[in-house]
């Protein structure tokens, strides 16, 4: 179309007042074209225009001046306000598709100082738990207009540094947080905290900082689990466990010699192995376990992935599972009913920690004033019996 109005030699522009932009339009001169072909070429160049025009330069501004109402009422139609009436929204919708005009979230975000972006840092997300934890995070997230990015340390403190840093760009409204395997030192979160940042902590919690902390009843499911070991006969009992200082591994520990204590088994303190995410490092432990004079009759581990190691020894062993040993282990594997044999767990609630971590952070994002409270929300876990203990 344009090459054969340049072929006819058109010339005339004209500048849009309503734009700070020179629009060139090209007019056609009637007595060089068959009137009808030039008709044509005229209103298509106009709707041409007009769609270039409401692709570019159609804002609230626009909208406001072509419906007769404030930029303000515009504004909190598209956003859904319930104090805009129906009609209204309906007329203000209809001409915002009509000229594909969709809000800027940016700009909003700035009006309101806000990023509309919380971020999630867990330690990884291999564990079935901490991917249903996210799925939880974002349910939330969706229903409030909110973006989740997602933030892996791989369990490495030194990563976990740089994360908590690059938060200080104000990129980001809040942080919910499971802190790495490797984290003693709680100085950059107590900062970050402290500087304003929202936190709320879930599983792995930060136990110096005064917020909302999601957790399960650590201590009563691994009482349970180990009980559950005692009842079907084992009373020589080891426990697997990744660290000694990670909150909700120490109430674990603290369950199964609870539990011990209970049942008046005496602790062996050679069974208490402390793993790591050295794979190939736990494995060789707990082939030493195994291969013991003295060795137990029964595994907890406080994690799944010891759980799914005690397996690969015992298959390369060839113990079998559960009559020369029983294992049991915190787990969220989907697959558990279809190892062999099936794995005995204590699922925690995943799905429902994240919805209730981001319920936390939210009520404090949607009401600033309304400070993030000081408590733990404990949320019950299930011990699930299947044939690697019975």
């Amino acid at each position: 179309l344009l090459k054969i109005l340049y072929t006819h030699n058109f010339s005339l522009f004209y500048l849009d007042k309503t734009t700070s932009y020179q629009i060139y339009f090209y007019k056609v001169a009637l007595y060089k074209l068959p009137q009808t072909f030039s008709i044509i070429l005229v209103k298509t160049l106009k709707l041409l225009f007009l769609q270039k025009n409401s692709m570019s330069k159609i804002d609230l501004k626009y909208l406001s001046k072509e419906l007769n109402l404030s930029v303000s009422t515009i504004s909190r139609a598209l956003r859904d306000d319930w104090e805009i009436s129906e009609k209204t929204k309906i007329r203000v919708r209809g001409l915002a598709e009509k000229l594909n005009y969709t809000p800027n979230p940016y700009a909003s975000s700035l009006r309101r100082q806000s990023s509309q972006t919380i971020a999630v840092v867990v330690p990884e997300i291999a564990n079935n738990f901490f991917t249903l934890v996210i799925n939880g995070i974002e349910s939330i997230a969706r229903d409030r207009n909110y973006h989740v990015l997602i933030y892996l340390t791989h369990d490495d403190y030194q990563r976990e540094l740089s994360i908590v840093k690059y938060f200080q760009n104000g990129r980001i409204d809040g942080i919910l947080m499971s802190v790495s395997l490797g984290t003693q030192d709680y100085t950059h979160l107590l900062e970050m905290h402290q500087n304003g940042m929202p936190m709320v902590f879930f599983d792995r919690i930060c136990p110096v900082i005064e917020t909302t902390k999601i957790i399960t009843d650590d201590f009563e499911s691994s009482f349970n689990a180990t009980e559950h070991l005692i009842k079907n006969g084992c009373r020589r009992i080891a426990c697997l466990s990744l660290t000694d200082h990670l909150s909700n591994e120490i109430k674990r520990k603290q369950g199964y010699l609870q539990a011990l204590a209970t049942y008046d088994i005496p602790v062996k303190p050679d069974w208490i192995i402390e793993c790591s995410n050295d794979d190939p490092l736990s494995i060789s432990k707990i082939r030493t376990l195994l291969t013991s004079p003295r060795k137990p009759c029964s595994v907890f581990a406080t994690v799944e992935k010891l759980a799914l190691h005690t397996y690969e020894v015992c298959k390369e062993l060839n113990i079998n599972i559960p009559k020369k040993l029983k294992v049991i282990t915190f787990s969220n594997l989907s697959t558990a009913d279809l190892l062999n044999p099936s794995m005995t767990t204590i699922t925690q609630p995943a799905f429902e920690i994240g919805k209730q971590a981001a319920t936390a952070l939210f009520k404090h994002l949607d009401k600033k004033r309304l400070a993030i409270p000081d408590e733990e929300v404990i949320m019950k876990s299930v011990l699930h019996v299947r044939h690697s203990t019975i």
